[in-house]
């Protein structure tokens, strides 16, 4: 199916490549294909073209422009963030992270605890997705490196009290990260006036390509590099630096800032507007994820006794791009660790799907999911052996993908 023929709401995923940043990182492909540590004057003007996308950058997230460190993706930056912070504190040997995190940090984080002997607190959430900051402040010790917390939920769309955690952590001499890569371009962020230490973001996530992401650095902050060789990006990552991502993600950064009020008003609207037609029109459903303290364009909703992926499959074959809940591995489908920090029940939680909208969602993309959902449900019910009390949810033998 082509592009043009599907409504996407799959941009917590990734998004689009907006125009103008294609048509910004397009002569960095062909006739400016300099090498930016190069002397001469042809790699030079590359360097000067990066040093403005990094100044765009810092103007998304106000920060100074020398405190932010291009990579590759997310994944790379929550990893140098927190494996910069150890580093740099050998003495302590506790992480505090929550049970939410995306891969990219709860992996890392049990690899620590599993083979290099970090101590590792996970923090709860409520059935609304929302941290508890007394738990946070109790399990701070004199031990504890750094607290690493996500800004916003890539699930659920649920916003962490990231400037109140900030605070906390600087009260207490503790290092704070956050994982920013579903809020950068969706909510306002003013680092110069937050105690966040570091923070990382994915270009793909905010119209930028796939392949460049950014982790700032608080000045004067104790960092190492994860990435050790050449010299580039002031000694912090070494590796040629890929200037067209680059370019890309300054002109994203552009465009963000410019379209911040929108997706707090014309965003939040349409996903508004989704989510209240589907919970009115499908009975037994239910929204997973705090009503106002979420993204504006994420929505997790919840049909009781289906699978996720049976709804996905039909939504696709309409032309719709989503995303579920639940993923099937090790022959069994269980919810998302989301979800099931959630408490959200497995008859519920099975059946969960996520909605997450861009600038470039429109109403008649709402209006034919909401014209196509509900009859997908009602179908999928017909058949549900949960529906028909045919088989246990909670009996993890009955629990077999496909059942």
């Amino acid at each position: 199916m082509s592009a043009q023929n599907v409504v996407y709401l799959d941009n917590n995923a990734t998004t689009r490549v907006a125009p103008e940043v294609l048509s910004a990182m397009l002569p960095f492909f062909s006739e400016r294909y300099g090498n930016p540590s190069s002397m001469h004057s042809f790699g030079g003007g590359v360097g000067r073209e990066m040093r403005e996308a990094r100044e765009s950058l810092a103007g998304l997230l106000g920060c100074g422009a020398d405190e932010i460190i291009f990579t590759s993706c997310g994944t790379e930056s929550d990893n140098t963030a927190i494996r910069s912070a150890l580093t740099a504190q050998p003495e302590k040997r506790h992480i505090v992270t929550t049970r939410v995190e995306h891969p990219a940090v709860l992996s890392l984080c049990k690899f620590l605890e599993r083979s290099q002997g970090y101590r590792v607190t996970y923090l709860g959430v409520d059935a609304q997705g929302r941290l508890d900051m007394q738990e946070l402040t109790d399990s701070l010790t004199d031990d504890t490196a750094i607290i690493s917390v996500m800004w916003a939920n890539n699930e659920t769309g649920v916003l962490f009290p990231v400037p109140e955690i900030a605070t906390l952590a600087k009260s207490r001499g503790v290092m704070m990260h956050t994982d920013a890569v579903q809020a950068v371009g969706k909510v306002p962020i003013n680092l110069g006036e937050l105690d966040v230490d570091m923070l990382s973001l994915s270009g793909h996530k905010l119209h930028a390509p796939k392949g460049v992401g950014a982790l700032f650095v608080r000045r004067k902050l104790p960092y190492r590099p994860y990435l050790i060789g050449g010299h580039q990006e002031h000694g912090k990552r070494a590796g040629t630096e890929n200037t067209t991502g680059i370019i890309a993600l300054g002109a994203a950064a552009k465009a963000a800032k410019a379209h911040l009020p929108a997706e707090n008003t014309v965003v939040r609207a349409l996903r508004d507007r989704l989510e209240n037609a589907l919970l009115a029109a499908v009975p037994d459903s239910r929204l997973n994820g705090h009503a106002t303290e979420r993204l504006p364009n994420t929505s997790n909703i919840s049909f009781k006794y289906i699978e996720g992926e049976a709804i996905l499959l039909l939504l696709d074959q309409l032309g719709i791009a989503a995303s579920s809940g639940s993923a099937c591995t090790s022959g069994s489908l269980e919810p998302s660790h989301v979800l099931r920090a959630m408490g959200v029940p497995f008859t519920f939680a099975h059946g969960s799907i996520r909605f997450s909208l861009s600038r470039y969602t429109t109403d008649a993309d709402v209006d034919y999911v909401v014209k196509n959902v509900p009859g997908i449900i009602e179908t999928l019910r017909t058949i549900s052996p949960y529906k028909q009390g045919l088989a246990d949810p909670l009996d993890p033998k009955k629990r077999e993908c496909g059942s």
